[in-house]
């Protein structure tokens, strides 16, 4: 089985550079987030759920959640599992009685699905390792802001292989994160 780490969703962001949407995920504890561009309906599905803006009839995301619970299905988990030419893949968990069923799935479809159910949210260690971008070039160990550990500095051959990500990742205003 795959090594993952559970990540909460820290924000959805409008790149400066180009409008397209990005949620960012972040590992707990930690100052290494990671960036998926996603299509604007998508974010504005999950940014209506975290915000808990109410709509008079069903979205889409809404309707699969009422469809897979009115056939007794739970979605117990998400994974963002892979990258493969800066495209994010992500598997659904969904559990139906007894069975587990995995669904492969955008990861901004299963983050729309897994808000409105509230099931955690995975990433395998090794999409960490190869899109995870930590956003303080501090070494590992020191204290960052309110007392939380840092990670390690990002090198700058990990900065290369982000470059879809490097002027949204630098637009960021890192006080806006502590705020919900």
């Amino acid at each position: 089985m795959t090594e993952v780490t559970e990540v909460t969703i820290e924000s959805i962001r409008v790149s400066l550079m180009n409008y397209n949407r990005v949620v960012v995920l972040r590992e707990p504890d930690s100052n290494r987030y990671l960036p998926i561009y996603i299509g604007a309906p998508e974010a504005d599905a999950i940014a209506m759920r975290l915000q808990r803006v109410h709509v008079a009839r069903p979205m889409t995301h809404d309707l699969l959640a009422n469809v897979l619970e009115e056939l007794g299905g739970v979605v117990d988990r998400v994974v963002v599992s892979s990258i493969s030419n800066a495209t994010f893949f992500a598997q659904l968990f969904v559990r139906v009685d007894e069975r587990e069923l995995e669904i492969d799935a955008r990861p901004s479809d299963a983050l729309a699905l897994a808000v409105r159910s509230e099931a955690p949210i995975y990433v395998a260690h090794s999409v960490l390792e190869e899109a995870g971008v930590t956003l303080d070039d501090s070494t590992e160990g020191e204290d960052g802001e309110g007392g939380r550990p840092r990670g390690p500095a990002v090198k700058p051959e990990e900065l290369e292989k982000m470059s879809a990500f490097t002027d949204f990742i630098e637009s960021l205003d890192l006080d806006d994160f502590d705020q919900r």
